[in-house]
């Protein structure tokens, strides 16, 4: 069973950057599309970006032109490089995944994943 493991969050300033890390074991994310998501608390869990195995990406309008999703194969890893942070920005960031060569912009949706991270707490604040 493809098991997936956030890295990367912290505490960090208003302005400042993050890059979240999602690795999976022992199976290769190649066909895979991977969708980033965060939970504030006590609000629902929502989509970010989500990114096909051929670079097909989308993002979720509250992010664009901040954050950037990539890939490493080499690595088995997915990235989320978070810029220009917000206090609005603070939440759970989880990674998640399901196997298909094609995504649209319903894959910001969260019920169309099998596999879930434990997820890694992002808090922007001064």
């Amino acid at each position: 069973q493809l098991q997936l493991a956030e890295s990367g969050g912290g505490l960090v300033q208003p302005g400042g950057s993050l890059r979240l890390s999602c690795t999976a074991s022992e199976f290769s994310l190649d066909g895979y599309v991977i969708g980033w998501f965060r939970q504030a608390p006590g609000m629902e869990r929502v989509g970010v970006s989500v990114s096909s195995s051929s670079g097909v990406t989308y993002y979720a309008d509250s992010v664009k032109g901040r954050f950037t999703i990539s890939r490493d194969n080499v690595k088995n890893t997915v990235y989320l490089q978070m810029n220009s942070l917000r206090p609005e920005d603070t939440a759970v960031y989880y990674c998640a995944a399901r196997r298909s060569a094609s995504v649209t912009p319903t894959w910001l949706m969260t019920n169309l994943y099998d596999y879930w991270g434990q997820g890694t707490q992002v808090t922007v604040s001064s």
